[in-house]
């Protein structure tokens, strides 16, 4: 008889014990439904506030930067250069997107055309470009306007990063590297200037015969500097 009462009762521990389990299964499954809720309702509102971004803010910015960059296009084409920077410089300090980046370009070079060197390189420092020709355009010109200001140091680096993203383009890496010869011409770095000039001849041969250009001049005139020093 105690043992059918000890049974007893270890029975209904057990269906006790089971039942308390089943309940904080219950419960966690109801937390992980509202945990899983919550979660779906923040992603739900994040996609909301993407798409508001988009329709409400993004495409219409962007059509009112390509309109204004539009409008500076038409001027240039007409020859109206100083109205035409002052709208392109608008649109670079003012707009965003690819518009704001192209207008940045487009303010360095008549800024530069117009003897602007300091803010040329204010806008070439604002434009990030997305092709790697282009970018080694933008940094030909940076040199440009270093060489300018008579920043031959800087000139060089500009230069050769030119050169480095140019990516070996048989008419424009030999010319931004006629451009640092000439720099290290003007420092009297004539051993440097003797390298790259033998680099040209050695790795663009068609290059000076192409654009009429004697390199080979040049060269010795850089071997003949480099011997008296």
């Amino acid at each position: 008889m105690a043992n059918n009462k000890k049974n007893s009762a270890e029975t209904q521990s057990a269906i006790e014990e089971i039942n308390d389990t089943l309940t904080g299964l219950g419960a966690k499954v109801q937390n992980n439904q509202k945990i899983i809720y919550i979660a779906t309702g923040v992603v739900a509102i994040i996609a909301l506030c993407i798409l508001v971004y988009i329709y409400l803010f993004r495409q219409p910015g962007i059509q009112k930067a390509n309109d204004a960059i539009g409008r500076a296009d038409i001027q240039l084409a007409l020859g109206n250069d100083s109205v035409a920077l002052a709208q392109y410089i608008d649109v670079a300090d003012n707009r965003s997107y690819d518009a704001a980046n192209r207008a940045a370009l487009q303010s360095a070079i008549l800024l530069y055309e117009k003897g602007d060197y300091e803010q040329a390189l204010k806008y070439i420092d604002k434009f990030s470009a997305k092709e790697a020709f282009i970018g080694a355009a933008a940094y030909s010109l940076k040199g440009d306007c270093y060489v300018n200001l008579d920043q031959l140091d800087n000139a060089i680096g500009a230069f050769k990063k030119a050169i480095s993203q140019s990516d070996d383009n048989a008419a424009y890496t030999p010319f931004f590297m006629q451009k640092l010869a000439r720099v290290y011409n003007a420092q009297g770095k004539y051993a440097d200037e003797e390298k790259i000039y033998e680099a040209i001849m050695k790795d663009y041969p068609t290059y000076g015969p192409t654009y009429n250009i004697d390199i080979e001049k040049y060269l010795e005139r850089a071997k003949a500097n480099a011997a008296k020093k």
